[in-house]
């Protein structure tokens, strides 16, 4: 096991096939930090670059507006359809990469600080965020948020200490320590 203890009570309980969720970006690096440790692998949260890159599908892509479809009742677990709760990863379908629940469910932590505009300023070939900042960068829509903010484009973000029933994260994995 990677993190012990009460270092996670997340909101919704009993779901062991559920996201993880209420967890702060601060609680998320302290969980990378363990797990590359025990693994000797170099997991971290994707850029905001590339956690939409992979929502739209990478190479693949069908410039769909949600993560997979054009019909976010296809992919995504929102307001009005979620019980207002979460659920279980993998019960809607995945976008073209096969990957599941990158719109609805939970928001995801990027490692990217937020500036509004940003991508407007920024390079156009895998930019990541400003050096620096008050808020983090959170991608994907949760399951209280209704189509508008499910898009693929939606950007929030958040205090890098908040930690809610509606914030989880996403891995990814460098290849090479």
């Amino acid at each position: 096991m990677v993190m012990s203890g009460d270092t996670n009570k997340c909101y919704f309980q009993g779901c062991d096939d559920c996201p993880v969720e209420r967890v702060s970006w601060y609680n998320v690096q302290d969980f990378i930090r363990r797990l590359n440790t025990l693994t000797n692998l170099n997991y971290r949260l994707p850029t905001e670059a590339e956690w939409e890159y992979a929502a739209r599908g990478g190479v693949r892509s069908k410039k769909f507006k949600y993560s997979g479809s054009n019909n976010d009742i296809a992919v995504a677990w929102k307001v009005g359809r979620s019980d207002l709760r979460t659920h279980p990863v993998g019960q809607k379908a995945p976008n073209e990469l096969g990957i599941y629940d990158m719109t609805g469910n939970v928001f995801e932590w990027c490692s990217d600080w937020y500036a509004a505009g940003w991508y407007g300023v920024s390079g156009k070939e895998n930019p990541t965020g400003p050096a620096e900042g008050t808020f983090k960068v959170m991608r994907g829509g949760c399951w209280f948020y209704d189509s508008a903010g499910l898009r693929n484009s939606d950007r929030e973000c958040a205090n890098p200490d908040y930690r809610y029933g509606y914030i989880g994260f996403r891995l990814c994995r460098t290849a090479s320590k």
